[in-house]
């Protein structure tokens, strides 16, 4: 048996819609979950009478039903085991779509799971669990390559890290939803299936229409990498040599001969970029920070892509080695001044100038540039508080 309990990142914003979602959940559990005898057909039922015709009936289908039925549960495993994964996966992607956008991905993701029960099934069906496949799915696509903790017991129990991409794929849709259609029970397998296909589709759609902030480490990058990788082999396939055939036109460039110094120095700086390369992978901040800053002392223009750049910088903050993680902060924002939480590292930025440099120009400069972006009301306050103090 094999549970998730975390993944390797945070919401950098309080996941509110998240929440909101999970305690309605609970509300209209409490409201509706009543186990009794139905006196005309002796059937046991969990939901209270009135409560039966919110479920999706497939026979007797109303619009009404493809979201009413996501918010209802047959028994206390059936919403805690639902809102536990909707804990562990939403809250990243509530933080990604924002609230309003996450609590709508999470109804649709509830009407595409309903209807692909409708669509295989005839019987009536309730949970949440249609929709929360939907949010793991988007997990899938916006996170892939991100590390999940899970808990396994088999005849002997601890904790491991496994990809998301791994877990979600292998496990939570081929495992749980695939192979085991074949073992007789009653869970809803199409209605799982058809959340996780919506929730990938819809996120790989949003990723590829610029609707949502792409990143290196999607899933929507990964496939485009893989499509460059395959064209790249096509085409090689065919007898052609990308760096020995002859071209139309023929350009030539004056070598610029370096010595023995210089090409020392070349392959010191690509030593240390693919160490922290490779230390960022493996979540080993504290080791990749130290080599970040050999490798600045070496060249002081050196760029490292974006996440890698961010974590690293937050990780020296952590280090309160402040100086130095202003001046990474600072390389961040001058070169991806387009981050969409740029606001979050202009926050941490002029606090570092404000409370552990006493640099109060750079610090009112920085806030004063988060304060006009900032959502969260405890961080705009925050900011603001800063902002008093510096100009008293």
């Amino acid at each position: 048996m094999i549970l998730p309990i975390r993944t390797n990142i945070r919401p950098r914003r309080t996941p509110y819609a998240n929440y909101a979602l999970i305690i309605i959940n609970v509300i209209i559990f409490l409201f509706t979950f009543l186990p009794h005898v139905n006196p005309y057909t002796g059937a046991l039922e969990p939901l209270r009478p009135a409560a039966r015709k919110f479920m999706l009936n497939p026979q007797n289908i109303q619009l009404f039903q493809l979201v009413s039925y996501a918010f209802l549960h047959g028994g206390i495993w059936h919403i805690i085991g639902n809102m536990y994964f909707l804990y562990i996966f939403g809250s990243n992607v509530n933080d990604k779509l924002g609230h309003i956008g996450y609590v709508c991905f999470y109804l649709a993701g509830a009407i595409a799971s309903g209807l692909g029960h409708t669509l295989m099934n005839n019987i009536p069906v309730l949970g949440a669990s249609g929709a929360v496949a939907a949010v793991t799915g988007a997990y899938l696509a916006l996170f892939p390559q991100t590390l999940i903790t899970v808990f396994y017991w088999f005849f002997i129990f601890g904790t491991m890290d496994i990809p998301a991409l791994y877990l979600i794929v292998f496990k939570m849709i081929f495992i749980d939803n695939i192979i085991a259609r074949y073992v007789p029970n009653d869970v809803a397998f199409d209605a799982h299936l058809a959340g996780y296909a919506f929730g990938i589709a819809a996120s790989l759609v949003l990723l590829a229409t610029g609707l949502l902030s792409a990143n290196s480490f999607d899933l929507w990058a990964m496939i485009k990498q893989w499509n460059r990788r395959r064209r790249y082999r096509d085409t090689v396939s065919t007898g052609y040599d990308p760096f020995t055939a002859a071209q139309a036109k023929h350009i030539k460039v004056k070598e610029v001969k370096k010595t023995d110094k210089q090409r020392q120095h070349d392959e010191k700086i690509r030593q240390l970029r693919h160490q922290i390369s490779q230390r960022c992978a493996q979540h080993n901040l504290p080791a990749a920070a130290q080599l970040y800053l050999e490798l600045i002392d070496i060249d002081t223009t050196q760029i490292l892509p974006r996440q890698y750049l961010l974590d690293i910088a937050n990780q020296l903050a952590s280090e309160n080695r402040h100086p130095e993680a202003a001046q990474a902060y600072e390389d961040f924002i001058s070169h991806y001044g387009n981050y969409e939480y740029i606001e979050q590292v202009q926050l941490m930025l002029g606090i570092i100038y404000s409370r552990y440099l006493q640099q109060a120009e750079p610090a009112i400069k920085h806030l004063k540039a988060a304060a006009g972006k900032l959502s969260d009301p405890a961080q705009l306050k925050m900011c603001s508080d800063e902002l008093t103090v510096l100009r008293q």
